[in-house]
């Protein structure tokens, strides 16, 4: 009795499909990183608003039993974690990656690698702190981390080692992005596109950006203090040695 064998797809259906997925593993374009920084924020809005409705489900009644009293720690500080590194700053990079060159006529933004590679590292440091999760060690004190619930003294677990490292992984992507989107607006405007004729939301990018890279480097001070505690012993966070949480 013969047998069919199905037929292996061509080699031109094979090409146009590793040409699809390798261009955008390995695109520059502002244009396609803005729809990955887009989709990937959207996912972990989603992620963050399950976490949410998980939480507000244990809050229905007193007693609530859903959870335990750790992963409900957990939930609370992944949620806050996620919406705001993870969800709500990367979604306004969507918009900026996809907008600020076209406002301005640029072709692209500035460094178009560095933007690359602030998607991925994004990407990395964002699944890095979920990955805790697979062995139920999410971060659980408080999405703002103060000392000293974060320290190892009170926190001793790998809980808060993972939040410490991806935010410092997030805080390169940040950092990286708003240099590039300054670089951009400041060098790459068309002739005749000049600050006073460039679009509001160009202009509200720019100034935001320039709040970023104030403000980054001082949260990524404060997370490596908080590294160096918790790995090295230091007490920069120890109010007996003379610290000042």
């Amino acid at each position: 009795m013969a047998t069919t064998v199905a037929a292996p797809p061509s080699r031109a259906a094979t090409h146009r499909y590793e040409k699809g997925i390798w261009s955008w593993l390995t695109t520059t374009d502002h244009k396609k990183i803005g729809q990955l920084y887009l989709y990937t924020s959207l996912t972990w809005f989603l992620v963050g608003g399950i976490e949410a409705l998980i939480i507000r489900t244990q809050l229905y009644g007193p007693n609530g039993r859903l959870v335990s009293a750790d992963t409900y720690n957990q939930l609370f500080t992944m949620h806050g974690t996620t919406m705001i590194f993870m969800a709500i700053m990367p979604l306004s990079a969507a918009f900026f990656n996809f907008l600020i060159p076209l406002q301005i006529g640029a072709r692209d933004v500035a460094f178009p690698r560095l933007n690359a590679f602030s998607y991925w590292i994004f990407l990395c440091g964002s699944l890095f702190i979920n990955a805790s999760w697979l062995i139920h060690k999410a971060p659980d004190a408080g999405w703002f981390s103060y000392a000293p619930l974060s320290t190892r003294t009170f926190n001793p677990g790998l809980n808060m080692d993972f939040w410490v490292i991806g935010i410092q992984i997030l805080g390169v992507s940040t950092l990286a992005a708003g240099f590039n989107f300054i670089t951009t607006i400041i060098n790459m405007r068309a002739p005749g596109m000049h600050f006073m004729r460039m679009p509001v939301f160009t202009w509200a990018a720019f100034v935001t950006q320039f709040q970023i890279i104030l403000a980054f480097p001082i949260l990524t001070v404060a997370v490596v203090f908080l590294l160096f505690d918790r790995f090295f012993g230091t007490q920069f966070y120890e109010p007996a040695a003379g610290a000042d949480p």
